[in-house]
């Protein structure tokens, strides 16, 4: 695939990258010591789209992503946030705490 067309595809719609956040005990854990959200994205997205689009969907500042596939067939992205944009803050206003 040429980098134009890789470029077209990752700046697509945003909404659809991002599935949902989790709430586990964990991710609570990891928002509180690491200024971390947890999400559920699609499958086929690239990092860098998974930081695109939370930067655009939430208006904070995105300092690296980290992703990991479940064995149930999930990805599971790992978002840390900048320094000056608490996670808790975002997680309240998904209304997740």
């Amino acid at each position: 695939m040429s980098d134009k067309k890789q470029v077209q595809k990752e700046t697509g719609n945003e909404y659809s990258v991002i599935k949902y956040p989790l709430t586990t005990e964990k991710s609570v854990r990891v928002m509180e010591a690491d200024n971390k959200l947890i999400f559920i994205v699609a499958r086929d997205a690239k990092k860098t789209a998974i930081k695109r689009a939370v930067e655009v969907m939430f208006k904070v500042k995105v300092v690296k992503v980290n992703t990991t596939i479940l064995p149930s067939g999930e990805k599971k992205a790992y978002v840390k946030l900048s320094p000056e944009t608490p996670a808790m803050d975002v997680a309240t206003q998904l209304g997740l705490i």
